[in-house]
């Protein structure tokens, strides 16, 4: 009797045993295939005013800056003021050996009176051919001369009268030429064309320079009106568009870390320029110029940041700039199997591009413990939050980060965890 009890005992084992790793396989299966929820941070929705900017950098110019090359060539014999120094409009700026302009306006002023002279001589030839030529007339009319005596006289005095007026003509060729002789020794000295201060002298005394007059002059110095300054700063094409005079914008000045400045945009360049061009680093920048409204000891040349105020929205929707992604739709099942559209076409006969799918932009909000991907439509954006002008309502809760999850690891229904402790520290920073 002891055998058939342990037979039975045996099997009672053997089964509890075959149950047990029944379901160890089904509890190790169940926790396998359940899904993993995805730790997320979120905002709500709310309303709030947005001026969007636009970042450009730049240099620190003065308003007003003139670069000094004479229009004359010669020897520096006077050069009484160095870099730095303030000038007021009239000074002394530096003066040319004038030795040569003052023998050519010598030469122009000799030339001019003996043109005064022959005209003199010629007024007073035509004078007596006119007087002769009267007489001849009479002459003829008393049948006292021949024909021939009269058309000499008649052609001296028209010679005589000609004569009259060239001299007149050089004697304005020559008044011309020594007008240009006395302005070529008057440009022999150089004096200030404004109040301002001397920001970079290149020239020394004694050196010789190249005058302006049939080539690129020597650039003896920049004289600039250090009391108004302007930020020059580029602006790539797809920014320059959203630019106009009297926007606002704020200056950071490397020099003045701990000062920001103000200034309106007064001036939009209208002709690109393009640097590296032909390589791949080639780029198209347009400048743009901004009035800088403190006065401050600035130095042209200082590097500078513009933020350019370009546009501004009042109590609009919004969320995080990072909230926003962008998902391609899942293609319609029926383009694979040539269902015929609206317009009795087959999908799938459909020239190609209509079937592809542009990204679309998208937020995900939280519903219960699963996320919905919601299409939006985007408007301005500031350093932190973008406009929302359709898709969302006030209130809702949007996913604002990881960065992974919302670019990578969601999708519409997918199974996530709140946990908002963790830009906390973000925050207190």
């Amino acid at each position: 009797m002891a055998a058939p009890k342990s037979k039975t005992r045996r099997k009672v084992v053997v089964f509890t045993l075959l149950l047990l790793a029944l379901g160890s396989l089904g509890a190790w299966s169940y926790f396998r295939k359940r899904e993993v929820p995805i730790i997320v941070q979120t905002e709500k929705v709310t309303s709030r005013s947005l001026t969007e900017l636009v970042v450009a950098n730049g240099k620190i110019q003065p308003v007003v800056m003139v670069k000094i090359s004479p229009e004359v060539s010669g020897e520096i014999v006077d050069l009484p003021v160095k870099e730095g120094q303030t000038v007021t409009k009239g000074d002394l700026l530096l003066k040319i050996k004038p030795d040569f302009y003052a023998a050519s306006r010598d030469s122009a002023t000799a030339n001019h009176k003996a043109s005064i002279a022959n005209q003199t001589l010629a007024e007073a030839n035509r004078a007596k051919a006119d007087i002769e030529f009267k007489r001849a007339r009479q002459l003829f009319d008393e049948k006292l001369i021949s024909d021939t005596q009269f058309v000499e006289a008649r052609t001296a005095f028209e010679v005589a009268r000609a004569q009259v007026t060239a001299s007149q003509h050089q004697a304005e060729v020559a008044a011309a030429a020594l007008a240009r002789a006395e302005e070529d020794f008057r440009k022999t000295t150089i004096v200030s064309p404004l109040d301002g201060t001397i920001t970079r002298l290149n020239s020394q005394l004694g050196e010789r320079v190249v005058g302006t007059a049939t080539m690129a002059g020597t650039d003896v110095m920049t004289i600039a009106d250090l009391s108004e300054m302007e930020a020059r700063v580029d602006l790539g094409e797809v920014d320059v568009v959203l630019i106009c005079a009297g926007q606002t914008a704020r200056l950071e000045v490397d020099s003045y870390r701990d000062k920001k400045f103000t200034g309106a945009v007064t001036e939009i360049a209208n002709t690109a320029k393009t640097s590296g061009q032909g390589t791949q680093q080639e780029a198209t920048k347009f400048e743009v110029r901004i009035r800088v409204k403190e006065r401050e000891l600035f130095r042209p040349g200082m590097s500078v940041t513009a933020e350019v105020e370009t546009r501004y929205r009042t109590n609009v929707l919004s969320v995080p700039i990072q909230s926003v992604t962008t998902r391609v739709p899942k293609n319609d099942p029926s383009a694979a199997n040539g269902d015929a559209g609206d317009d009795g076409v087959a999908k799938k006969d459909k020239p190609k591009k209509e079937a592809v799918n542009k990204p679309a932009e998208v937020v995900f909000i939280i519903e219960g413990d699963k996320v919905r991907m919601v299409k939006v439509s985007r408007g301005i954006s500031d350093d932190n939050h973008t406009e929302i002008r359709d898709g969302l309502q006030e209130g809702m809760e949007v996913v604002t980060g990881s960065y992974k999850a919302i670019n990578r690891e969601l999708e519409d229904g997918k199974l996530v965890k709140v946990d908002n402790e963790k830009k906390k520290p973000a925050e207190k920073k």
